[in-house]
């Protein structure tokens, strides 16, 4: 029409951030690690004696767990699809292993029935997602290929700790079992680790050394199950024992050191969820020190295993400040301007 003037175009569309709904929606399976990370540091604060600390991290770490299974459970009725595709991936172990190191620090309060329960749950997931994920390993694979070696020896930690509450020998000679599978599937996966993580991964690189912490960690609670109303191994068994689980320390600590390097080497410091499994090889390390120390009778490694135990603290605070923010930037991009 005369004297008309055409509108102006309409601004273009600006892409919406992602809400923390979808965030969470498309969070990693090792977004667990969380779980297990916190789990860990609770026990190493309770083998120190840092009690009223050790249950704050508890409390922490059923509430985080409470959330992913609730999510877990979740995703198996209602997006199977989805489900079966982050099942396939080798962090999908972390679920059994994040129940596992829960389990052992409720086991540690003296409570056997919440333990002998997350030791069940964890025992049902444990074939299902070994089965789905194990299959699937190549070469070239990131650190998380090292979690089925960690989730069966945490079902070995907790079934041995159980098994010294219970008196029930044959559940120690189960752990036991799972315990020599779990060497097994960390010889198998190691050839297929990209060394590239080393000064490349994003955090998860790490559990190529905290599958050895954890598997010391078993070999102390196998020895000491080893009493009481039970005698389980003879002398040379023993000895076999006592020697791999201190030699296990040995190659764990020397993985330490490597990756402690290769971060000084190439410093990653932004946040990455899979930080969360930095953290928990840290308190492992440390966990598994102090309780060597304990199950082979060499008090000096108590002093080094302190040390490290504060290292994974230093850690998480660092790394759930990087995840505090991460949240904080998420809500500030959703808040109406």
């Amino acid at each position: 029409m005369t004297g008309s003037r055409a509108l102006p175009p309409p601004p273009p569309a600006s892409s919406p951030r992602p809400s923390l709904r979808e965030r969470w929606a498309r969070r990693q399976p090792a977004a667990g690690a969380a779980v297990m990370a916190t789990g860990i540091v609770s026990v190493g604060l309770h083998l120190t004696k840092h009690e009223t600390l050790s249950r704050v991290a508890l409390v922490m770490t059923a509430v985080a767990w409470a959330a992913l299974a609730a999510d877990f459970a979740a995703r198996l009725v209602l997006e199977r699809e989805r489900w079966l595709a982050q099942a396939r991936t080798p962090g999908a172990p972390t679920a059994v292993a994040a129940t596992a190191v829960l389990g052992a620090r409720v086991s540690a309060l003296g409570r056997p029935a919440p333990a002998e329960a997350l030791l069940a749950l964890a025992a049902v997931l444990w074939p299902v997602l070994l089965a789905t994920a194990v299959p699937r390993w190549r070469r070239g694979m990131p650190g998380s290929v090292f979690l089925s070696c960690v989730a069966t020896q945490g079902l070995a930690v907790l079934g041995a700790a159980l098994a010294r509450e219970q008196e029930a020998a044959w559940l120690a000679h189960t752990a036991l079992v799972l315990f020599w599978l779990g060497l097994a599937l960390y010889c198998a996966a190691l050839p297929l680790f990209d060394p590239r993580q080393l000064t490349g991964g994003a955090g998860d690189q790490w559990v190529a050394g905290g599958a050895l912490s954890v598997s010391a960690l078993a070999g102390t609670e196998l020895l000491k199950a080893d009493g009481g109303g039970l005698y389980l191994w003879n002398a040379d068994d023993a000895g076999v024992l006592r020697t791999v689980t201190v030699a296990l320390l040995v190659l764990d600590l020397a993985w330490y050191a490597v990756l402690l390097a290769c971060e000084v080497r190439r410093p990653r410091p932004h946040y990455d969820v899979r930080r969360w499994a930095t953290v928990f090889p840290l308190g492992m390390t440390a966990a598994a020190t102090l309780s060597v120390s304990d199950a082979v009778d060499v008090p000096w490694l108590e002093r080094p295993g302190e040390v490290l135990l504060w290292i994974a603290v230093t850690a998480w605070l660092a790394v759930a400040a990087g995840a505090a923010v991460r949240v904080g930037s998420a809500v500030r991009s959703r808040a109406p301007r």
